[in-house]
């Protein structure tokens, strides 16, 4: 039989992705290790390599396909001994048959049982639904609904009939988008007339479809840009943190006065190379990151990740840092920063912020992690509130350094103050436990000489 290639899930939150362009022509001979193609995700670009050897049969996505998802089909590789003109041929059913149809078990497993209908759906990631891959492939029969548990919850909430709605996950299957596309009137076929006497749920935030928004203004006066993946998930993962996440601010002013000498000092020694330019230049975020990483061991209790069973409690400070790039942002991640010198962090965070922006980062560099730190500073900001990153359970927000009047034993002076709030998940991190932890920040960020030793 051909070897399948599928449009792989390059993240845990992948659903869809584009087919930048093909490395390999119909008619190469394939190697394991070779690369295939270049996918776009939502926040890199990433290389797909082959697992198998063979001859590239049929290329069934073209290159620059727009919102491929994952698992469905998009070439052929002819393996040893096969024909590969009859590959080629055959494409066209192949390519006609969803991708999740082909890894499904015999037709008699299709079969509804009545134990079906109990029996969660796998989970392959920790995402608000089911990844497409794992989603249950069995069809609806005998005028049974066949929906995901989420989906069931949604509907139930919402008081809407879910043998109303059309499913389009694999089969026929009800998915959450559907049950949110037919409390938004978004296509979906609505509720039967009896629930519409049941208690419904909030409306949702996206209750308003794009036809309904468009109205409100005059037409001509608008420029309609469509979302690109990186803006739907950033979207969808920041209206879930702030509707699951239970947020919890707390804000300190921190005096700079010592940091910034002793960040003069450090930069003024830096060995200088042939092209007399310095090895190192340590930035405030520097020490912002530093700080917060060795915050974190000071205060063990709150690096930590909820989840509905257990509390993660991480050994090592990995420190995510917001990176804006065009489009969006990415937040690449420092590991063990509790361990690494300022210039060591200086040098990552520069090259880890150069390769996000030419969305280079392989997956493992921005994935993870057990806080993160937001800097606005150097747009002048002085204070805001950031919305936490799942799964972390804290983040800390940076604003800018600006000179104030303060009183220091009974005197008025003038010193560089920066304001910094933590963001902190109140099931993992309360109150008091927040408050430990971003006074162990100030104070290291006051004596900075703290963290050279």
């Amino acid at each position: 039989m051909p070897i399948k290639i599928l449009m792989p899930a390059l993240s845990p939150t992948m659903e869809k992705g584009n087919l930048a362009r093909w490395l390999k022509k119909e008619g190469d001979t394939i190697k394991s290790g070779d690369v295939l193609a270049e996918i776009e995700t939502d926040k890199a670009t990433m290389e797909v390599e082959a697992v198998d050897e063979g001859v590239l049969a049929k290329i069934l996505v073209p290159d620059g396909a727009q919102d491929v998802k994952v698992n469905e089909l998009i070439a052929l590789i002819a393996g040893e001994g096969e024909d590969v003109k009859a590959v080629a041929s055959g494409a066209g059913a192949s390519a006609s048959a969803p991708a999740a149809k082909a890894e499904a078990p015999a037709p008699k497993a299709e079969a509804p049982a009545p134990k079906a209908e109990a029996a969660p759906a796998p989970v392959a990631a920790p995402a608000a639904e089911p990844a497409p891959a794992a989603k249950s492939a069995a069809a609806p029969s005998g005028g049974r609904v066949f929906a995901s548990p989420l989906a069931k919850r949604l509907a139930k909430e919402a008081g809407i009939e879910i043998a109303a709605i059309e499913g389009s996950g694999p089969h026929g299957r009800v998915v959450e988008r559907d049950v949110k596309a037919a409390i938004a009137g978004g296509g979906a076929k609505k509720a039967a007339p009896q629930a519409a006497s049941a208690p419904k749920a909030p409306a949702l935030a996206a209750g308003m479809s794009d036809e309904t928004i468009k109205k409100l203004f005059e037409p001509g006066s608008f420029e309609e840009v469509p979302h690109d993946s990186m803006r739907k998930v950033i979207a969808k993962r920041l209206v879930e943190a702030k509707q699951t996440i239970p947020h919890f601010y707390l804000t300190v002013d921190c005096n700079l006065t010592s940091l910034l000498a002793a960040r003069e000092a450090i930069n003024a020694a830096a060995p200088k190379g042939k092209d007399k330019q310095p090895a190192y230049k340590i930035s405030v975020n520097d020490f912002v990151i530093k700080a917060l990483a060795m915050a974190l061991q000071r205060v063990p209790e709150a690096n930590v990740t909820f989840t509905e069973n257990t509390m993660l409690k991480h050994r090592h400070s990995d420190v995510a840092v917001a990176v804006s790039i065009p489009g969006g942002l990415i937040t690449p991640v420092v590991r063990k920063a509790e361990t690494k010198g300022l210039a060591a962090i200086s040098a990552e965070m520069k090259d880890l912020a150069t390769r996000a922006r030419s969305r280079k980062l392989q997956p493992q560099e921005y994935q993870g992690g057990s806080t993160a730190v937001s800097n606005l500073g150097m747009f002048g900001i002085k204070n805001f509130q950031a919305v936490i990153n799942p799964p972390h359970a804290t983040i800390l927000a940076v604003g800018a350094g600006e000179e104030r009047v303060i009183v220091e034993k009974g005197q008025m002076k003038v010193a560089t103050m920066m304001s910094v709030t933590l963001s902190t998940d109140h099931r993992a991190v309360d109150g008091a436990l927040g408050a430990e932890l971003i006074s162990a920040f100030k104070d290291l960020i006051e004596n900075p000489v703290g963290m050279l030793v």
